[in-house]
């Protein structure tokens, strides 16, 4: 049986769905004029530049990608390509919302808009990338790259995990579980 490469992945989308939903729970109590907590919105962003991009996203692009196109897929018009493209669209509604929540912070009024509309666009981004990672490209990968590529790729993940700040999954699953609390 070949060694599995992508339920570390999965299991870190698990917590990034979390947030997501508090994401959207929020954002709609914004919208409603009842959650005015523009911190939490600074916190998600934390969460996200940090566990999900550089944590999570730096796997799948340095390692996982890389492994699947050095084993004959496209980089250019393929799978690898558009979840790069899908990354970089979601750090783009993470800047929007940071920029809006900081605003709103600083006192700035009518920033409520541009904070739902970045928040909705990325959690529903993220949603639909995490349903294809997990429905579409895992799976692919998991037949296509080699049982002898599965254990260079399984001690880089270890080595990203080991650059991270220590204890940094920990520390966002205990910000994910304050919010849901």
């Amino acid at each position: 049986m070949k060694q599995d490469i992508t339920q570390r992945l999965k299991d870190e989308h698990q917590l990034i769905l979390r947030m997501l939903a508090l994401l959207e729970k929020n954002a709609r109590l914004t919208e409603e004029g009842t959650f005015k907590d523009y911190q939490f919105y600074l916190d998600g962003v934390d969460f996200i530049r940090n566990y999900a991009d550089r944590f999570h996203h730096a796997k799948e692009e340095d390692v996982l990608f890389e492994a699947l196109v050095a084993n004959g897929m496209p980089r250019a018009n393929s799978p690898v390509a558009a979840m790069l493209m899908e990354h970089d669209l979601g750090r783009a509604f993470v800047k929007g919302m940071e920029e809006a929540a900081t605003r709103a912070l600083n006192g700035e009024a009518g920033q409520e808009e541009a904070i739902v509309s970045n928040a909705r666009g990325y959690l529903e981004l993220l949603r639909e990338h995490i349903g294809k990672e997990d429905d579409i490209l895992y799976p692919l990968a998991e037949r296509v790259l080699p049982e002898g590529v599965r254990p260079e790729i399984v001690a880089k993940y270890q080595a990203a995990e080991e650059k991270a700040v220590k204890g940094l999954e920990e520390h966002y699953r205990s910000v994910v579980e304050k919010y849901e609390g």
